[in-house]
């Protein structure tokens, strides 16, 4: 899905909690991963991996400067001949510690071994976010969730559509020290010059 179809998408959710409701998860997601310098792992269901969503994700992190929206995708059967990208196992989620975000999206309830995983995840100290149906422990282990409950009017893919587009929206880049009194007028002189994103 397109920012032209997102857009569209927003229009006519517009006065539906689904809005607020992704924007709210979308920026617990940002504030999670930036405030503490990124480490956002994503993991699916054995049955269901996210990896259209970090592709999003991904984009959304290099359009807004936040490049610690981009996340690691962990997968149930990744294999060592992989590409980079989608060869990172659920061992990934065993070396979580503080300061980092795991994002769960299951669009069922999560199995035992999923489960285990997550609470080992938290027990280290990660920020835990749920987005799916829901169901079962994954939502009592979450730091937050944004539940998509099956047969609702929006499917979860959409939402993970309108969750990644609110994750990057007025995401400007965190100052990486002292910025010069010069550099920051020109920040703001090219925001405020810029043309408005044609992503909404």
């Amino acid at each position: 899905m397109d920012a032209v179809r997102v857009a569209l998408l927003r229009e006519v959710l517009a006065g539906t909690e689904w809005l607020g409701a992704t924007r709210r998860f979308a920026a617990a997601l940002r504030a999670s991963a930036v405030s503490h310098g990124g480490g956002l792992l994503l993991v699916g269901t054995p049955r269901y991996e996210p990896w259209h969503l970090a592709a999003h994700l991904v984009d959304e992190a290099a359009w807004s400067g936040t490049p610690e929206l981009a996340p690691t995708l962990v997968r149930h059967d990744a294999r060592a001949s992989d590409p980079a990208h989608l060869a990172v196992g659920l061992g990934r989620l065993a070396a979580a510690r503080r300061g980092e975000t795991l994002l769960v999206v299951s669009p069922g309830a999560a199995g035992a071994p999923l489960l285990e995983r997550v609470h080992d995840v938290r027990r280290a100290g990660a920020t835990v976010l749920a987005l799916g149906a829901g169901e079962g422990e994954l939502t009592t282990l979450a730091h937050e969730t944004l539940v998509v409950p099956e047969g609702s009017e929006l499917d979860l893919d959409t939402v993970q559509h309108l969750v990644s587009a609110a994750a990057g929206e007025n995401a400007l880049p965190s100052a990486r020290g002292r910025r010069r009194f010069r550099d920051r007028m020109a920040r703001l002189a090219e925001l405020l010059t810029a043309p408005p994103p044609a992503r909404w």
